[in-house]
């Protein structure tokens, strides 16, 4: 049962904001101290991740363990269960889609729940982090491996003669 009238709930729902969010706060106090610049809640991407780093090509969305439905820290209210179980449902296969689109046109995607921000562990989250942000912008800039002329069974792109048939060589 509610300690609260329905009317008292729904305004205290009504209070519960979408952006700038402590979590946010956090996350985006950290990463500007530690030197890297961001944009928020970029509208023309998929989900308006909440932190982007387009020069690292990253897109960072904070997720709030009972809206999203984490696993380990998501609590089910008592009352009005299938409202909420059909609601956090959808939540999650809308992030789902919004991260497979976001892979498919090439950005990086990191998702921050809520409770890994909690004091005890929020060092060592924002440091994972910024570990990810690195790795994603060094992958974005791996060299491609040469493939010389001649080595292997596969041809090598860009080469002026044409197959060995043709010179005598099989």
């Amino acid at each position: 049962m509610d300690i609260w009238d329905k009317k008292k709930r729904s305004a205290v729902m009504a209070k519960i904001r979408s952006r700038d969010t402590k979590p946010e706060w956090i996350v985006r106090r950290y990463l500007f101290s530690r030197g890297y610049r961001y944009r928020k809640n970029v509208k023309g991407l998929p989900g308006t991740p909440d932190i982007v780093l387009r020069k690292y090509g990253v897109a960072i969305f904070i997720h709030g363990c009972f809206w999203h439905g984490h696993e380990v820290d998501g609590t089910m209210p008592k009352t009005n269960q299938e409202f909420w179980k059909s609601k956090i449902k959808r939540n999650q296969q809308r992030d789902a889609r919004n991260k497979e689109a976001l892979l498919k046109m090439g950005w990086s995607v990191i998702t921050i729940w809520e409770c890994q921000l909690k004091p005890a562990v929020r060092q060592q989250s924002l440091q994972e982090i910024e570990y990810h942000i690195n790795h994603a912008y060094l992958s974005r800039f791996k060299p491609k491996v040469p493939h010389p002329y001649g080595e292997g069974k596969e041809k090598a792109l860009g080469m002026v003669a044409e197959d060995e048939e043709r010179y005598g060589r099989k």
